[in-house]
C-alpha cells in the first residue's frame, strides 16, 4: 500500500498556500452551511406543491332562506302516505330514466341531465343561525373565531389580487342581506358582498350605490358637470396630493354609477323573450342578472330567495312559489348550457336545512313543517360535477340518511376544488390565524359526481 507522501491524490495539496486558523473556521462554517441548505432543499423538493386548475370560475349559490322541504322538491316520498307527503303524491319522471321529482317542478324536471341531486346532507342543526353558519361556512358554530362563508373566500382567492378587474365587486348578493351570520368573519369588510337591494323585476332595476330611483344617466352627468364647476379648491391646488386622491376616488364613483357597472345591472338590455322565458317575477329575473354577472366574471353570486320558513300552511305557500322556483332555475341553467358558460360555473341550490318530513296538521300549524337538519337535499350543477346523478338516499320517510351522508364540509370542499382552490391550503387572512380553507372530508368529497 503507497504511504501518504507516494499518494497522487494527497501530492495535489504539497504546493497550497497555508490557511490560517480564522480562514480554516470560515471555509468548515460555509461548508456546514452549505450541507444544511443542500438537506433543507431536498427535504422541500420531495412535498411538492399541490397545483389546483379546478374547471370553474364561478358560483351561482341559490339559497333558499328558510329552509325547503326536500320531500316537496327533489326527493318525493308518495309512498310514505298523507302525513308525510300531503296532496303531493305524484312525484313526475324526469329527463334521466330512473329519477322522480316533485309534481311541482315540470321545467326543472326536463333538465335533470344538468344537475345531480345530492339526498343525504346532514348536520343535525335545527336553528337558523346556527345550521347557516354551519352550511355557508363548513365549520361548527361556536368558538372564539368567526369563518368567513364560501363567497367570501371565493372573493378571496379569485378577486382584485388575483386579477378581476370588473367595476363591481367579485361578490354580489341579490337582492338583501342573508342575516344570518357574518359573510366575511375574519376576513374582514374587504371581503364582505355588495348587497344590491332593488327588483330586478322593476324597470329599472335600483341598485344601490349604482342606480339612483327616479335620477337619469343624464341628469346624473349634470350633477357631475355642476360639481366640477363648483370645485374652486381642486382648481388652486391642482397638485395637492390630498385633492388628487380625492378627484381620483370620485371620478372611480362616477364612472361606477355612469359606466360599464350601470350596464351590467340594467336588465332591458335582454330581449322582452329572454326575459319572459325567465317569467317576470323577482326570482325568475334574479336568475337573469346570475347569468349576466358570470358573463362578466364576477366570481361568487347568491341569489338569497326569502319565504321558505313553512311553519304554517306550508303546501298553500309552496304552491304559490314552485312554478317561479321552477322557470327561473330551469331556465338559468339551460341559458348557461347553451352559451357554454355551465361547465365553468358552478350552481348549487341549498337551505340552511330540510323540513319536518312528518307534517304538523293540528292548529296553529294546519299543514306546516318544521325545521329539519338530520337529512335534506342540496342540488348541484355545472363547474365539474356531473348531471343526472343521485348521491346518497333518505329513509322511507326521508326522516334519517339511509346511505352515503354528505356533510357541508364535504359539499364545500369538492366546490373550492372545482374552482381550483385547495381546501386543504392556508387560508391567508389578517389576522395571521393559522387554519386551512376548508375542514377535512368527513365523509369524503363528492368525488362520484365530480367530473
Amino acid at each position: 500500500m503507497p504511504s501518504l507522501k507516494e499518494n497522487k491524490m494527497w501530492n495535489l495539496f504539497d504546493n497550497l498556500p497555508p490557511i490560517s486558523r480564522r480562514n480554516f473556521l470560515i471555509i468548515s462554517l460555509k461548508g456546514l452551511a452549505f450541507a444544511f441548505l443542500s438537506r433543507l432543499g431536498s427535504f422541500v423538493l420531495a412535498e411538492p406543491e399541490r397545483k389546483f386548475t379546478g374547471k370553474a370560475r364561478s358560483v351561482i349559490q341559490i339559497w333558499m332562506w328558510g329552509g325547503p322541504s326536500h320531500l316537496d322538491t327533489f326527493d318525493p316520498k308518495p309512498e310514505a302516505g298523507r302525513d308525510y307527503c300531503g296532496p303531493l303524491d305524484a312525484p313526475i319522471p324526469t329527463s334521466v330514466e330512473g329519477i322522480r321529482i316533485s309534481q311541482l317542478l315540470p321545467l326543472l324536471a326536463k333538465q335533470t341531465d344538468k344537475y345531480s341531486i345530492i339526498r343525504s346532507l346532514t348536520h343535525g342543526l335545527n336553528s337558523h343561525e346556527t345550521a347557516a353558519y354551519r352550511m355557508q361556512t363548513g365549520r361548527l358554530p361556536g368558538g372564539s373565531l368567526v369563518y368567513p362563508g364560501l363567497g367570501a373566500v371565493v372573493s378571496l382567492f379569485k378577486g382584485y389580487d388575483h386579477g378581476y378587474r370588473q367595476p363591481i365587486p367579485p361578490y354580489i348578493v341579490l337582492t338583501s342581506p342573508q342575516g344570518r351570520f357574518s359573510e366575511s368573519g375574519f376576513l374582514g369588510p374587504k371581503y364582505q358582498p355588495l348587497v344590491t337591494g332593488g327588483d330586478p323585476s322593476k324597470d329599472p332595476f335600483v341598485v344601490e350605490g349604482f342606480i339612483l330611483p327616479g335620477v337619469s344617466q343624464e341628469r346624473q352627468t349634470q350633477r357631475r358637470q355642476l360639481l366640477n364647476s363648483l370645485d374652486t379648491l381642486s382648481k388652486l391646488y391642482p397638485q395637492h396630493p390630498l385633492l388628487q386622491k380625492m378627484e381620483a376616488a370620485t371620478n372611480s364613483a362616477y364612472e361606477s354609477i355612469l359606466g360599464e357597472a350601470s350596464q351590467i345591472f340594467d336588465l332591458q338590455q335582454e330581449k322582452p323573450e329572454i326575459r319572459e322565458s325567465y317569467g317576470r317575477t323577482w326570482f325568475g329575473q334574479c336568475c337573469l342578472m346570475a347569468r349576466r354577472l358570470v358573463e362578466k366574471g364576477v366570481p361568487y353570486i347568491t341569489i338569497n330567495y326569502q319565504g321558505w320558513d313553512t311553519h304554517k300552511r306550508h303546501f298553500e305557500t309552496i304552491q304559490r312559489m314552485m312554478p317561479d322556483l321552477d322557470k327561473g332555475m330551469s331556465t338559468l341553467l339551460a341559458e348557461l348550457a347553451e352559451k357554454g358558460l355551465l361547465e365553468r360555473t358552478v350552481v348549487w341550490w341549498a337551505g340552511e336545512f330540510g323540513r319536518t318530513p312528518r307534517i304538523q296538521w293540528e292548529p296553529p300549524w294546519y299543514g306546516g313543517r318544521g325545521h329539519y337538519g338530520q337529512c335534506f337535499t342540496v342540488v348541484v350543477a355545472g363547474g365539474g360535477f356531473k348531471g343526472g346523478q343521485v348521491v346518497g338516499s333518505s329513509s322511507r320517510t326521508g326522516e334519517e340518511v339511509k346511505e352515503r351522508p354528505v356533510y357541508p364540509e364535504d359539499l364545500l370542499g369538492s366546490i373550492y376544488q372545482l374552482l381550483g382552490i385547495d381546501p386543504d391550503g392556508p387560508l391567508p387572512n389578517p389576522r395571521n390565524l393559522d387554519v386551512p380553507v376548508m375542514l377535512p372530508p368527513k365523509a369524503g368529497r363528492l368525488h362520484e359526481i365530480m367530473g
